[in-house]
């Protein structure tokens, strides 16, 4: 089988249309992505590509980056937390500091079921989780982290520069 350029040989413009169709841009539209909001829309609608602007980005102050972690997730962790050494258990009561974890958690939320009794300590805590705890027997304990001593000496004074008058 022939290739199309041997075919076209002899001829003309080589199936190019007339002489002005292989000049510039012009037959096809333009060049490139040319068109795509008007006469090529149709095109670059299929391909998924959308021109303008779209949804909204949320501000970054009102994003929230905590570690959390869920009620349900503490149970299931309860016996492992304690064979890691992160935790221990008093009779039947998993005292867990969550805050001084190797990835320290912020804030518990009331997600899923609890069945053990737990002593949490955590800096922050949702209603829905502090009744779920205090349900099976357990408590919440407020985190406060420790504060760092600072030696703060005191700055030797000095007697302001009297100028000459």
């Amino acid at each position: 089988m022939k290739k199309n350029v041997t075919k076209f040989r002899g001829s003309r413009t080589c199936g190019g249309g007339t002489h002005k169709n292989r000049r510039g841009g012009g037959s096809r539209g333009g060049r490139g992505n040319a068109g795509g909001c008007k006469h090529h829309f149709v095109r670059n609608y299929m391909k998924g590509m959308a021109y303008g602007k779209h949804g909204f980005k949320r501000p970054q102050k009102v994003l929230s980056n905590k570690p959390i972690v869920n009620v349900g997730e503490l149970d299931e962790l309860a016996e492992q937390l304690v064979q890691y050494g992160e935790a221990h258990k008093q009779g039947d009561i998993y005292h867990i500091n969550l805050a001084e974890l190797e990835y320290p958690i912020v804030k518990v939320l009331g997600n899923g079921r609890i069945t053990k009794p737990m002593a949490i300590t955590v800096s922050e805590c949702s209603a829905r989780a502090m009744s779920k705890i205090e349900e099976a027997g357990g408590s919440i304990e407020e985190y406060v982290p420790p504060l760092k001593e600072v030696d703060i000496e005191p700055e030797e004074t000095r007697e302001p520069d009297v100028e000459d008058i």
